[in-house]
């Protein structure tokens, strides 16, 4: 498995806030987390039912768009342009914009698009998958399809790069995809993927949580997270929501600093067995304990489990080098406005902005230099968050 996920999910809160037409189809089918589903002949006020996001026919100049709202803002990978089932009535060609601000903008508040996938052809009935280069951290896409037709599913697959500002004050969910954490391995996922158990959300069918095939043999099971910071672990969350009977009978946990086999001796207990109750949300307290960055969950024998929340502190070395990535990786805009809107004349936000990547030996320098108010706040908010 890899770190990288949807980062439009609905199950992550993305959304779609605008389209220049609907007529056919949707908007917001485009961020269905199923997989697209048609049945031909089955026809309703707007003409034959699709499942999808598909616009009128042109009969002018122009072409058709659709804006998400990422779920969770990120570096972007690839994206998917599903055509699935529209066979005579996909779009010529595809483009894709991205942009990056700050707050919860309308969608003509939202400037500085850069375009990551240009204008390329579709094939219908297809996953047109498109590699994304740009090192950026986007908050919302652009999807135009010309001149219009129909597009079922969007996917846009990257890294989560979260705002850690603030974050130094709470207790959060360590293990959390909100955040960009994920799960890295696991020893089966004959029903259903581990990979839904930090999802933010909560389960509402067995169909969504972590399911193994029966074990004949005397293993168990396990899966092993990457933590979205590393930190100390106060408290676990076990759920098995809607295993009644096929939930796991018994979980372990153990974690490390660093990513290491499953079956490497390092790993160090965080929770010793306990037994778990069908279709029940369990709550363990855990020892105080040094900072992990990965962590192992032992499923005895086998079975199912719905939802896993690590919840902690993050460790200030790991919030430090979260506020290095994020600030880094900004567009150049909404690098200014972060500084602008915490004092920074907007001359100086600038000059700053534009000597990224910036580094600790870097802001250390200009700090002992004495340097002007932006680096002052800078140092803040990489750091502390306090900026």
């Amino acid at each position: 498995m890899t770190g990288e996920g949807d980062l439009a999910s609905r199950w992550l809160g993305a959304s779609v806030i605008a389209a220049s037409d609907e007529s056919f189809g949707e908007k917001e089918n485009l961020l269905t987390p199923a997989p697209a589903a048609f049945e031909p002949g089955h026809y309703g006020n707007r003409g034959e039912i699709v499942d999808g996001w598909e616009t009128r026919r042109r009969r002018e100049a122009g072409h058709d768009w659709a804006i998400v709202r990422l779920g969770a803002p990120g570096i972007i990978t690839s994206v998917d342009v599903d055509t699935s089932f529209f066979t005579g009535n996909y779009p010529q060609s595809a483009s894709v914009e991205a942009c990056g601000c700050e707050g919860y903008p309308r969608p003509t508040e939202l400037a500085d698009w850069e375009t990551i996938v240009p204008r390329s052809a579709l094939t219908g009935d297809s996953h047109n998958v498109f590699a994304v280069t740009s090192q950026r951290r986007f908050t919302h896409v652009r999807l135009s399809a010309y001149p219009d037709g129909g597009i079922a599913r969007l996917r846009v697959h990257g890294d989560v790069v979260p705002d850690p500002r603030g974050l130094e004050h709470l207790t959060v969910d360590l293990a959390s995809q909100e955040y960009g954490g994920c799960v890295v391995a696991s020893s089966d996922d004959f029903y259903t993927a581990a990979s839904a158990l930090n999802r933010p959300d909560t389960a509402r069918t067995m169909g969504e949580g972590w399911e193994t095939q029966r074990r004949r043999d005397s293993g168990h099971d396990f899966a092993v997270l990457r933590l979205a910071f590393a930190g100390r672990i106060r408290r676990a969350i076990i759920d098995t929501a809607h295993f009644k009977y096929n939930a796991s009978a018994a979980v372990a946990l153990s974690g490390y600093t660093k990513e290491v086999e499953p079956g490497s001796p390092d790993w160090r207990p965080l929770l010793d067995r306990v037994r778990l109750q069908p279709d029940t949300r369990h709550v363990y307290d855990l020892a105080p304990a040094d900072p992990v960055s990965y962590v192992r969950l032992d499923a005895f024998p086998d079975g199912g489990i719905s939802r896993v929340r690590l919840i902690g502190t993050i460790d200030p070395a790991a919030r430090r080098t979260a506020g290095y990535r994020w600030f880094n990786a900004l567009p150049a805009s909404q690098a200014r406005q972060c500084l602008t809107d915490a004092g920074v004349p907007a001359e100086q936000a600038t000059a700053v902005a534009d000597q990224r990547p910036v580094s600790e030996q870097w802001l250390r320098r200009r700090v002992e230099a004495g340097s002007n108010q932006a680096v002052a706040i800078l140092a803040g908010m990489l750091d502390t968050g306090a900026g």
